[in-house]
């Protein structure tokens, strides 16, 4: 027998310029998003092991214990091909790909694969799981990408706002689903949308 997850990403509140922890708005940020997710019966609450989402996770009052995992971190979880992208946009995302060492490359879709199995899928029981995941931009667009069936590259493409909230539905029989995606109506305005390309904010 097996049951609905239901996955709350959300990533980490404003880091500071060195990423050693959180800016006063990330602080306000997280408790925030704390605020928001109070009254979610979470059963597991999963975090990046790196100091800004360690302190946004250490700030989030919840029910469940946080733990550390580092497929929770920030990493390149899928290297696309020249060949798999669209012609007229594969100079500027491989240009985004080639600032990382061959190390990282190698070792962050092996890292995406690990929370593909941690993360996503149905639970075995009768009864639906909610749980939580404090982690970065990259692999929010990854899951994101990965439950929509879309290409292995599309992660590059999306962006997720500090503190905003993502809700993946994976439920019996059914295609995973996006409930929610990049929400940010816990937060005040003043600070919605970092963390955001300034082209994009609105």
């Amino acid at each position: 027998m097996s049951a609905t997850r239901y996955l709350y990403v959300a990533r980490h509140g404003e880091a500071l310029p060195d990423q050693s922890g959180l800016t006063e708005k990330g602080q306000r940020q997280a408790k925030l998003l704390s605020r928001r997710l109070r009254d979610v019966p979470f059963t597991a609450f999963h975090h990046s092991p790196l100091a800004r989402a360690v302190q946004t996770a250490g700030l989030l009052e919840l029910e469940v214990e946080p733990e550390a995992s580092e497929a929770a971190g920030d990493y390149i979880p899928a290297v696309p091909t020249r060949d798999e992208l669209p012609p007229d946009s594969a100079d500027n995302l491989l240009s985004m790909v080639e600032q990382f060492t061959p190390a990282e490359l190698q070792a962050g879709p092996e890292l995406a694969r690990q929370a593909l199995d941690l993360f996503t899928g149905v639970v075995d029981g009768s009864e639906d799981r909610h749980e939580l995941l404090v982690t970065h931009n990259f692999l929010i667009g990854f899951l994101v990408s990965h439950a929509l069936g879309a290409p292995g590259w599309r992660w590059l493409t999306l962006n997720h706002c500090n503190a905003a909230l993502t809700v993946l539905r994976y439920a019996p029989g059914r295609p995973p689903s996006l409930v929610v995606y990049n929400d940010m109506r816990h937060l005040s305005s003043d600070l919605r949308w970092t963390g955001f390309p300034a082209a994009f904010r609105v």
